[in-house]
């Protein structure tokens, strides 16, 4: 029998077992986390970019003076410490809500 792929077949494809489609699904969910992440990652970068610069650039031209380049630089830096704890604070809140439906099923 000829497969899909333009191989030969001698046995007719089984159907997956429920341990395949679970992994099956586990990948695509987590292929879908990394895709979030990455866009909330992008979205992060972009709004920190614009709002940093609307604050620490106030007359664009071709390039920056120290005290832009010094605010920029603050400005990133307290963005990106925000995040972080933040990102900490709510990674600790669903581990321990997901401890928590756990022990309940039990």
């Amino acid at each position: 029998m000829s497969s899909f792929f333009g191989g030969s077949s001698s046995q007719p494809s089984s159907p997956s077992s429920p341990a395949d489609a679970a992994a099956r699904k586990e990948a695509v969910m987590n292929s879908i986390r990394g895709e979030l992440a990455l866009a909330n990652a992008q979205e992060l970068i972009n709004k920190t970019n614009d709002k940093c610069f609307a604050k620490c650039v106030t007359k664009p031209s071709t390039s920056l003076s120290s005290s832009e380049e010094t605010c920029l630089v603050r400005c990133l830096d307290r963005y990106m410490e925000a995040f972080n704890i933040v990102s900490r604070t709510y990674t600790t809140r669903l581990a321990r809500e997901r401890l928590d439906v756990q022990s309940d099923s039990l």
